[in-house]
């Protein structure tokens, strides 16, 4: 019985260098000022930016031609030298916007592993596991976008602080999920 690995590396964040500085999402690492090593955009309407995204790999094992089985890392990331703020026009409001991002993406991470533990192995795995990635990059993408009209950037702190609590709860759902 013959025995093979495949193995692929999917980014949401493309451009992605291995050598480039990451950290991943912690309950109880927080964002700080300092977590943001780029230099900021001088063209941008906006006072930060969070680059955050969802790191995906997957291998699987085949025996005489036949998918038996496959493993799958899925990780969220901040990435500290493509994010950016202007100190002067930042807070602790902002920085508890800029943070909700990065969970945002923590959470699609765990909606995507919960989807992961309901595939079997069969010969249509990495069709199947590219076609969930693409889904979720999609609705991930979308609740950002939501997220920073409804909040305006943070500036409605009323929506500022539901999205915090609404994020707070969908975390707890998907609790067994969590990133290690």
């Amino acid at each position: 019985m013959q025995i093979k690995y495949l193995f692929i590396l999917m980014l949401l964040f493309i451009g992605h260098n291995p050598d480039e500085e990451v950290m991943s999402w912690s309950e109880t690492k927080k964002l700080t000022w300092k977590d943001f090593k780029a230099e900021p955009n001088q063209k941008s309407d906006a006072v930060a930016l969070t680059a955050s995204g969802i790191t995906f790999g997957f291998s699987i094992k085949t025996s005489d031609k036949r998918v038996v089985g496959f493993s799958t890392t899925v990780e969220s990331h901040f990435y500290p030298n493509k994010s950016w703020y202007f100190k002067e026009k930042c807070s602790d409001l902002i920085l508890r916007h800029e943070q909700l991002h990065f969970d945002i993406t923590e959470l699609y991470a765990r909606k995507f592993r919960e989807k992961i533990s309901n595939l079997q192995a069969n010969r249509n795995i990495k069709k199947q596991l590219n076609g969930l990635h693409a889904s979720i990059n999609n609705e991930l993408n979308k609740t950002q976008k939501r997220y920073d009209e409804e909040t305006d950037h943070s500036i409605n702190e009323a929506a500022q602080n539901h999205w915090e609590n609404f994020i707070a709860k969908e975390l707890m759902k998907l609790e067994q999920f969590k990133s290690k």
